[in-house]
């Protein structure tokens, strides 16, 4: 454990596992207390917790499914109750924008109206309304970090849809950032690339090894790669960055 981010709260969503769950033990490591949210998998959630706490950490679970009715009410009353439990208060230092609704990679004249609807809802609209909400919980200093995607960058038509949600969150850290400046809360994105979040699909050698070749590297990206440059972005260190796009890809952006 170390200390850069001792007597500081954070909320991850959607970091029962992946990028998610490396990122809430990254800033449990630097002494963050951790909100740990989960959209359906609450054993997830909870294993995620047990990791940070077997680490030295502390955590909680707020359970809330992004992008249905009421679900920001339901995950800013969890969260602000556990922030009481464990600090008396309801200040939130660090909000991190890690959720999201994957497309099934269907062709563009493919995609229906209801898939267009279900992505943005959980991939633009939630955070924006989750921003709003807890504003009056963050602090001058505080941090956003906004989980964005190398897709944005580039050209992959099965994943369009996708593609267009995550550049309004890349849209939301730009205008956010000037607007917040006055209180010095940074608003960042972080952009992955292929990252081997443990699901089925990465373990396929025919989807693997292309992706592996996207990167530099000719490998695939670990979640603690990606969350250590969130938790760089949530220290103090990052204080004279607002309304960037980092690139987290292991190079898939140079060509």
């Amino acid at each position: 454990m170390t200390s850069t981010l001792t007597g500081k709260t954070a909320l991850v969503t959607g970091s029962s596992r992946g990028i998610g769950r490396a990122t809430a033990l990254g800033l449990a490591r630097e002494g963050a207390l951790v909100a740990v949210h989960y959209g359906r998998d609450k054993q997830a959630a909870q294993e995620t917790v047990g990791l940070i706490e077997k680490d030295g950490g502390r955590a909680f679970t707020i359970g809330a499914e992004l992008g249905t009715p009421g679900a920001i009410d339901q995950l800013l009353d969890q969260l602000e109750t556990g922030l009481r439990e464990h600090t008396g208060a309801t200040v939130l230092d660090i909000l991190v924008n890690n959720a999201a609704a994957t497309t099934p990679g269907n062709a563009p004249e493919d995609v229906s109206a209801e898939q267009i609807d279900q992505i943005f809802a959980v991939n633009a609209k939630a955070p924006f309304l989750l921003v709003q909400r807890a504003l009056g919980l963050i602090p001058d200093g505080g941090r956003i970090i906004n989980i964005s995607s190398a897709v944005t960058r580039m050209a992959m038509p099965p994943q369009v849809v996708y593609a267009m949600s995550k550049g309004a969150l890349d849209q939301l850290t730009l205008h956010l950032a000037r607007h917040l400046a006055p209180r010095h809360i940074t608003v960042n994105s972080v952009l992955p690339g292929a990252t081997d979040n443990g699901s089925a699909a990465f373990q396929m050698p025919e989807v693997r090894e292309p992706m592996s070749q996207l990167s530099a590297f000719k490998r695939l990206g670990e979640p603690e790669e990606v969350a250590d440059v969130v938790v760089f972005l949530a220290t103090d260190r990052a204080r004279w960055i607002t309304g960037a796009s980092l690139d987290a890809t292991g190079g898939s952006l140079l060509g």
